[in-house]
């Protein structure tokens, strides 16, 4: 039998769908063609907010999970940094029960909604599925039907709630509301302690809000995220700054007991080139915070941003590839990355370059700056790059750009953003002595169970890393939920 959307669309028992399923062999579903997810119209969506995938239908979310061959020894759950038991999940959407796949989802993962549109899974579950390592072939799309069975459960309004224990008192504090936060607190309160979360801007969701344009992960999906885990009981506090409104010791004589920092890396790191401090040339962190946190591209908001119809963005990362598509949405004539090593060399995931280059993003590889140049008033209108050549690999593994000498040539500009990474927060180490930093001031911590050289601390995510994805954040905030769960229950017996 032919599995096709036809039958698909037929109404059929639970019964038949499970025979059907049994009967599939191995190689009618080895012979499927992964779903291609669908997008929005480059010439559409470049001019809009507008989210760039469709997310998959229900006939098409159906046929991709019965792609997956339901491993005897499934090797993508070790790929996933929170450890999502993929099968099942799968296997649910495949039996039609869509709620179920949430439900399995949110065992282990507190954003499933935001994994399924920003994990780079193609790197990591992805890469470990079976049709990728032994047939060479596309893999199952683990992500797209992450993000179906959330936005399914979404936009039904039955939200299901995990199951909380009982509380035990223990007040313990996260610092940071971004995904590592998020992903401890979650795992914190269904352990039964008594977590608050505080965050030192006016919004929840840390890089998921201010870091990610809404064309690539929307508010409102982070929003309901959020929303759950307030329903399961985490506190939130915005406007806080640990460190500034109050203390840890502050926090510590009113009750908490151990902390886990997820600060992130919101430091800026700029080039040092002669005009770098010209109007006109921001940090990717400034550009995207305005704009997506403080509607900064709005003119009837106090804080309006300058976006110029010729934009440069330094960097080929994922913060580069969101800045040049910001910068096209709004209004730039010639919007261009200017990155120093080869498209092949590019850290920003392929999907993210596909579609910038899509929405008509010009691609300057091989190019670096080396000054700007400004006008009477100090505002950059000329950017002098210089054209390179790759060399031996260096200590990232990527081949070493050297300069071409000779080969400089300057291009109009009237707005840059510099995307060329990030170094940790340093409020945290800075007022805490005892507490062990590397040489680039990110947080040392015993890597099993996140542990900082203060025994009650904890710490995850790019504070630590000092700058890496959404979900090796999340999973270093799992991982340290378990560390201080076995530190305070050791804590407890031994007062007792």
């Amino acid at each position: 039998m032919k599995f096709t959307t036809e039958y698909l669309k037929e109404e059929r028992s639970q019964e038949w769908r499970e025979a059907l399923r049994k009967s599939m062999k191995a190689k009618e579903r080895t012979s499927m063609e992964r779903i291609r997810m669908p997008e929005v119209d480059p010439n559409v969506r470049n001019k809009n907010n507008q989210e760039v995938n469709y997310g998959l239908k229900e006939e098409q979310a159906l046929l991709e999970s019965h792609r997956c061959l339901d491993c005897v020894d499934p090797t993508c759950i070790p790929g996933c940094p929170v450890n999502i038991n993929i099968p099942k999940f799968i296997k649910k959407i495949e039996a039609k029960d869509f709620p179920g796949a949430a439900t399995v989802l949110k065992e282990t993962n507190a954003l499933p909604a935001v994994c399924g549109r920003v994990c780079p899974q193609e790197v990591q579950c992805e890469v470990s599925c079976f049709y990728t390592r032994k047939l060479g072939k596309p893999a199952v799309a683990i992500g797209n039907l992450e993000r179906f069975a959330a936005d399914y459960e979404r936009d039904s309004g039955r939200i299901s709630v995990p199951v909380v224990e009982k509380s035990n008192g223990i007040k313990v504090g996260v610092i940071g509301s971004g995904p590592s936060g998020l992903a401890f607190a979650g795992d914190m309160i269904k352990l039964g302690y008594d977590v608050t979360v505080f965050e030192a801007l006016h919004e929840i969701g840390g890089v998921l809000k201010y870091g990610i344009p809404e064309f690539r992960l929307p508010n409102t999906v982070v929003d309901v995220e959020i929303e759950n885990l307030k329903k399961m009981g985490v506190n939130f506090r915005t406007n806080f700054i640990v460190g500034k409104t109050e203390t840890m010791d502050d926090l510590k004589k009113v009750g908490f007991e151990a902390f886990f920092v997820g600060s992130g890396a919101g430091l800026p790191r700029f080039m040092n080139i002669p005009g770098e401090n010209a109007i006109g040339i921001y940090s990717s962190n400034e550009y995207l915070t305005r704009i997506n946190l403080m509607h900064a591209a709005n003119p009837d908001y106090d804080t309006p941003i300058f976006s110029g119809k010729n934009v440069a963005v330094i960097g080929g990362g994922n913060t580069a590839m969101d800045s040049v598509r910001t910068a096209k949405r709004l209004g730039a004539e010639r919007a261009m990355i200017i990155y120093r090593r080869s498209r092949t060399e590019m850290p920003a995931r392929v999907e993210e370059v596909k579609h910038a280059e899509e929405e008509g993003i010009e691609f300057m590889n091989l190019h670096n700056p080396v000054a700007y140049f400004t006008d009477e008033k100090g505002r950059v209108t000329t950017v002098r790059v210089q054209k390179m050549e790759l060399g031996e690999p260096d200590a990232s593994g990527r081949r070493r750009p050297i300069p071409i000498e000779g080969s400089e040539f300057d291009i109009e500009v009237d707005t840059v953003v510099v995307a060329i990474g990030v170094s940790p927060n340093p409020l945290i180490p800075h007022m805490m002595p005892d507490l062990k930093v590397t040489d680039w001031g990110t947080i040392v911590v015993d890597k099993e169970t996140m542990q900082t050289s203060i025994p009650w601390l904890f710490a995850g995510g790019d504070i630590v890393r000092g700058g890496a994805t959404v979900i090796l954040a999340m999973g270093d905030g799992r991982k340290a939920a378990e560390g201080m769960h076995r530190y305070l229950k050791e804590k407890v017996k031994k007062k007792s």
